[in-house]
């Protein structure tokens, strides 16, 4: 059974213990075609993300990158994981992606492979969780409320 904590210097001793414990270590996580899976997602967007070692190659819902996300910038915050784990030109990527709009799929694939990255080599962990692409972003769109022409907008105010 448990020690029972009278006084501080118990508890001290009772979270040293625990403190010294080795860290836990992370094994990659890869299926039998040497791929890793995660899933991403921003706003209503979700984006399933398969990430295996190779040329640099980003296929998105069966397109090639360019031609799905015709802006740069879009293109620039999906490749952020691999410029931060300086890992670019060596995976390449298959994805699917539904929901939201262009802005939300390229954060949700942001996301996504970012979360794929540290299955594969679970050391990229500390540099991408830095930058706070582990985290999902939890702001969505604010619903419509009754008697408003927009989630906070007002109709136009007519005097007469």
């Amino acid at each position: 059974m448990a020690e029972e904590i009278k006084s501080f210097e118990d508890l001290k001793d009772a979270t040293a213990s625990v403190a010294e414990a080795a860290p836990v270590k992370r094994e990659p996580k890869r299926d039998a075609q040497g791929r890793s899976y995660a899933t991403g997602r921003r706003k209503d967007a979700v984006a399933r993300v398969w990430i295996k070692p190779g040329s640099g190659r980003i296929i998105v819902n069966d397109r090639e990158l360019e031609a799905y996300f015709p802006r740069p910038v879009l293109r620039m915050v999906i490749n952020q994981p691999f410029v931060v784990t300086n890992t670019v030109n060596e995976f390449d990527v298959v994805c699917t992606v539904k929901g939201g709009g262009l802005t939300g799929q390229s954060g949700a694939l942001r996301h996504g492979l970012s979360r794929a990255l540290t299955y594969f080599d679970p050391e990229l962990r500390r540099a991408l969780k830095a930058v706070g692409f582990l985290t999902r972003d939890p702001r969505t769109v604010e619903r419509k409320k009754y008697g408003r022409a927009k989630a906070r907008r007002s109709f136009q105010f007519s005097k007469r």
